[in-house]
């Protein structure tokens, strides 16, 4: 089994038509992580869900609402610093946190692995 680290996973739930200051929100929300040098973020667009209002979001033919996730992981401090600027960004959303385990994994040149900096610990085929 790969050691990993311990970590929090940010997952903050919006939507498509959100904006901050004209903007698209997932892309305020990205670039802020950026600026604050998270380890990583992914947004993904959902097909179809809805929230607190029960107010479906989803694909139109005129204007687009789907859902959107943005997947954030770091430690805990660092998260602790990202969240109060990210809730001065939304107005409506959603914010869930979890305990997970960090793996990193990298190759090198010649097919090995590197977990978690350590050039020694070849990563468990088929995992990553």
């Amino acid at each position: 089994m790969l050691q990993g680290h311990h970590a929090k996973l940010l997952r903050i739930h919006i939507s498509e038509s959100d904006r901050y200051q004209g903007k698209p929100l997932h892309e305020v929300i990205v670039a802020k992580c950026r600026d604050l040098k998270i380890a990583g973020a992914t947004v993904f667009r959902g097909l179809e869900g809805y929230g607190e209002t029960a107010e479906m979001h989803k694909a139109h033919l005129v204007r687009h609402d789907q859902p959107i996730v943005i997947s954030i992981v770091d430690s805990a401090e660092r998260l602790s610093v990202l969240i109060p600027e990210i809730e001065e960004l939304i107005d409506t959303g959603m914010m869930a946190v979890s305990e997970v385990r960090m793996v990193r994994v990298q190759k090198n040149g010649r097919g090995a692995a590197s977990v978690d900096g350590d050039p020694g610990h070849p990563a468990e085929a088929g995992h990553g």
